[in-house]
């Protein structure tokens, strides 16, 4: 979707925009989506060396700040699910590349990753597809994301096991 000069004041013009469009990435012309996911695959390259249990607060911490974000563009451009919102794709993306924390850098498993989330954000097998048309608000957006990271995650650590 294009928005004009008004809906993106509407969005940027609170720091809650800035959060929900991931740091204006979800302002991308064609496929925010996965621009947003890829953004978030760049920043997660510095925490990957983050442990376990600060890894998953972090995650805690950024769905709750998504919510509240995606809920306050919601609000501002009246749209159940806009899609200038990517900090979903930020979360989920992220949890999709959990798997790959204690592992070396190795670019093949993080585009796995990544291809994988993007399979299941789009397919939206259930419960994705669930709370996709049945969550509204803000937690609407942010679960559905993070049930197909939860997906891809899993795919990926099956893969791995199986692959070595």
């Amino acid at each position: 979707m294009k928005y004009d000069a008004a809906q993106r004041r509407a969005v940027l013009g609170h720091p809650a925009g800035w959060i929900a469009s991931g740091f204006g990435s979800g302002f991308s012309p064609f496929a925010s989506g996965t621009a947003g996911s890829a953004v978030a695959v760049l920043l997660w390259l510095p925490l990957r060396g983050c442990p376990w249990p600060l890894y998953l607060a972090g995650l805690l911490a950024t769905f709750a700040l998504g919510v509240w974000a995606s809920h306050v563009v919601v609000k501002r451009l009246g749209l159940e699910d806009p899609g200038v919102i990517v900090w979903d794709e930020f979360v989920g993306q992220w949890i999709a590349l959990a798997p790959l924390l204690a592992l070396p850098l190795h670019w093949g498993w993080i585009a796995a990753a990544f291809f994988a989330f993007r399979l299941f954000d789009v397919w939206k097998p259930w419960p994705v597809s669930w709370a996709d048309r049945s969550v509204a608000g803000g937690l609407g957006v942010m679960l559905d994301d993070v049930l197909a990271g939860v997906y891809a995650a899993l795919a990926l650590a099956a893969a791995r096991y199986a692959f070595g």
